[in-house]
């Protein structure tokens, strides 16, 4: 079995990713592997609009700040269980910003959760971790819900 070093855990603060990330707390503090907990606040844009909108600054300015406080509380919570943490605030979109992450850390390991969308909602809103899979440099571990 390949030596577990580094773990790349996504959230995006649902239920289901924090989920992952308690999954994947418990591995790092098992294999003494250091994690990296990274969010992406993107958001993807659907279609062509029919006209121009930007979204000022300042609003992104503030999804960012919120992120990193919501990512400090994380962080501050894994290190209690004797894992070293970072954390990773990224503006592109989930499934890039999580293999840019793993290749930046040299990850062994992705953890993250999944909802399990299936059918039409599959198709509009697509799959993060399809696509975390599909383009992965290392192994990719899901972690469901037991409600799913």
């Amino acid at each position: 079995m390949k030596e577990i070093r580094s773990i790349v855990v996504p959230v995006d603060f649902s239920r289901h990713s924090l989920n992952a990330l308690e999954e994947a707390t418990a591995l790092a503090h098992r294999f003494g592997a250091r994690l990296h907990i990274v969010h992406s606040y993107a958001i993807p844009m659907r279609g062509v609009m029919p006209y121009e909108f930007a979204v000022p600054d300042s609003v992104w300015d503030g999804i960012r700040e919120a992120s990193e406080v919501k990512l400090a509380d994380l962080k501050e919570k894994a290190e209690g269980q004797g894992v070293a943490v970072s954390t990773e605030v990224s503006a592109e979109l989930p499934a890039e910003a999580i293999h840019a992450a793993a290749l930046a850390q040299e990850a062994d390991l992705i953890v993250m959760g999944t909802r399990g969308h299936t059918g039409l909602k599959h198709a509009l809103l697509g799959s993060v971790a399809e696509r975390t899979i599909r383009t992965s440099p290392c192994s990719v571990l899901t972690v469901k819900d037991g409600d799913e």
